[in-house]
């Protein structure tokens, strides 16, 4: 059985969306304020309450899921298997190293699998399911953490580690400003994400 775990604030639509993903039985809904901005501890706390009646955890290789589910991993004292592509066997999985030059397959040897997941990867899930929602407490917020503030940068173009499209620049290009006249225009006319290798990166 698969059941997903939509934690948050207001988060009543997600737990809707979720519910009719094809494959899913249950769709578990914890809110609270404590959640509501994706603090890493509380999140962490939440999980390892419920991990005792599920084989694997997995979570999307996003920002988030790689801040909270090596916490989850830690707490449960397992090894985390990391952004995965790809799914050889129950316990078996195939992962990049080496900036993507080399591919690792790695087998899982907890009886408790730990997982993050590299979206783009994997085909999405279809719709045409009818999970029941469950109502689940949130566990009480450890305070190892306060939310501030949020500072993103606005930006139009998919997210790097989900897009299906990446557009990359290195120290070829020579400035920042020829980085910006030839990577971005191109970027926002195949609706790619941007990448820099660590050189450009440095190079600002």
């Amino acid at each position: 059985d698969i059941h997903i775990l939509v934690a948050g604030k207001a988060a009543k639509p997600a737990a809707d969306a979720a519910a009719k993903l094809a494959g899913v039985s249950k769709v578990l809904l914890a809110e609270s304020d404590e959640l509501a901005n994706n603090l890493a501890e509380p999140l962490a706390d939440l999980i390892v309450s419920l991990a005792g009646s599920y084989d694997t955890i997995l979570s999307a290789a996003t920002s988030v899921g790689k801040n909270v589910l090596p916490r989850v991993a830690a707490l449960l004292d397992v090894a985390q298997v990391s952004e995965i592509i790809e799914v050889i066997s129950s316990d078996t999985f195939k992962r990049p190293i080496y900036a993507g030059n080399a591919i690792q397959t790695v087998q899982a040897s907890d009886a408790k699998k730990v997982i993050t997941v590299r979206t783009a990867s994997f085909a999405s899930a279809p719709e045409g399911g009818s999970a029941t929602i469950e109502a689940i407490p949130a566990v009480s917020d450890p305070g190892l953490s306060t939310f501030v503030r949020d500072a993103l940068s606005a930006s139009d173009r998919p997210e790097l580690t989900s897009a299906k499209i990446i557009i990359s620049g290195g120290r070829a290009l020579g400035s920042a400003e020829k980085f910006r006249e030839v990577i971005l225009p191109l970027a926002d006319k195949l609706g790619a994400a941007v990448g820099a290798s660590r050189a450009a990166v440095d190079a600002g």
